[in-house]
């Protein structure tokens, strides 16, 4: 492991992060019974899960398309498929990125040659996230294909997806075992589990304190937070030679249209000949000479 200031970038140590922490959601949801307790709570009815959760499942139609890679997967007894991310920044694109996420995953249950859409599983795309999406205070937001024209017309194509808040405020058609679930997740805490209404809550808390003491995942969260601090690193310093390229090629473009040539651009700019004539062909194929 490389030897990166822990203390200087504030690593939350992986014992001190709540639920909310997209590694350890995947972590605790790994686990095919702590899986079923939370959908269970979710939807409020029993969901016997039928296959061990998979998480990170990537799906990928073709080289071309772009893939996705959903947190966690599982499917029940009645084959019904259920797909749960953690979401923990507001982004302006999340309610068309279940769509495509919902779309990407349709696709994925049907064989090549089989015409039947009726066989297509039923599919629930659940995104947790710790704030309002819809600034409407509730702590679950469900979708289902309606007919405008005739409300309560359902579609009835399978698809559900639900949006679930943290931090909601109006209790009306929700069960106090999810508002407390929700809590929890912002608060993953031996107090908030014993507070909590339900044995479910406890259940999942009792995994939480098992891969929070695991020392094989500790190593593996150390990694992985290491692996996405120096991908910020690159990213920044990729973004810093792109800026400073681009207005390299702001400069050389000036000159360019002052009839400066190659040589006098580059003496100009205390730059290599060679750098420059790498840009004035970037230009001439941009402008299609």
């Amino acid at each position: 492991m490389s030897n990166v200031n822990h203390k200087k970038v504030n690593i939350v140590p992986l014992k001190e992060l709540n639920l909310t922490d997209r590694f350890l959601f995947d972590e605790v949801m790994e686990d095919p019974e702590t899986q079923q307790a939370a959908l269970s709570i979710i939807f409020e009815r029993e969901i016997p899960l039928l296959t061990r959760s998979e998480t990170e499942k990537e799906l990928r139609l073709s080289p071309g398309i772009r893939s996705v890679r959903m947190d966690v997967f599982a499917m029940d007894e009645e084959q019904n498929i259920y797909n749960t991310e953690m979401q923990n920044k507001r982004k302006s694109d999340l309610a068309r990125r279940s769509r495509y996420y919902q779309a990407l995953l349709d696709t994925s249950l049907l064989e090549n040659g089989i015409p039947n859409y009726n066989l297509l599983n039923d599919t629930y795309f659940v995104m947790i996230m710790p704030f309002d999406l819809f600034g409407r205070k509730k702590y679950r937001y469900t979708f289902r294909s309606e007919c405008q024209e005739l409300p309560g017309l359902l579609l009835e194509d399978g698809a559900v997806r639900v949006f679930l808040n943290t931090r909601g405020e109006d209790k009306e058609g929700v069960s106090r075992e999810l508002i407390d679930f929700l809590h929890y997740l912002e608060n993953t805490t031996d107090e908030a589990a014993e507070q909590a209404s339900g044995e479910r809550i406890r259940k999942i808390h009792s995994r939480v304190r098992k891969v929070k003491s695991n020392e094989e995942i500790g190593v593996k969260y150390m990694q992985a937070w290491e692996e996405r601090y120096y991908d910020k690193q690159e990213a920044r310093e990729e973004g810093r030679e792109e800026g400073a390229r681009a207005k390299l090629r702001e400069m050389v473009e000036k000159k360019l249209r002052k009839g400066q040539s190659p040589e006098q651009i580059a003496d100009a700019l205390e730059e290599e000949q060679e750098v420059i004539r790498d840009l004035l062909k970037e230009i001439q194929q941009d402008r299609g000479e």
